[in-house]
């Protein structure tokens, strides 16, 4: 199963909020491209598809499609706020290979 640490549910919880439209969760999938051959997506969804699995963090709902899940299994999601920036971090440890800006993997 996917993990969101504390940090990256107060993230999205405060990205949810900011929106004018009330949001069901946020997806994350994986699609093919990026350096490695795959690549982490994330964005706020106002509905839920039939087919979604839903996992739930602290009452945040995460989306992940049918074709994602098997890819995300493991995975950590942290949230870093730092003077280099801030943003997702994913830990993938089915990933064999992943690109210096760890958006991309490969398995």
């Amino acid at each position: 199963m996917i993990n969101l640490t504390d940090s990256a549910v107060s993230a999205v919880r405060r990205f949810m909020d900011s929106t004018a439209t009330p949001m069901a969760g946020l997806r994350i999938k994986v699609e093919g491209g990026g350096c490695s051959g795959f690549q982490y997506g994330m964005k706020l969804e106002e509905q839920i598809a039939d087919d979604d699995q839903v996992v739930e963090f602290d009452g945040l709902k995460v989306l992940l499609d049918v074709n994602s899940a098997p890819l995300l299994e493991g995975v950590t999601v942290d949230f870093l706020d730092g003077l280099e920036g801030s943003g997702f971090k994913f830990e993938n440890p089915n990933a064999s290979n992943s690109c210096g800006c760890g958006k991309s993997f490969s398995c």
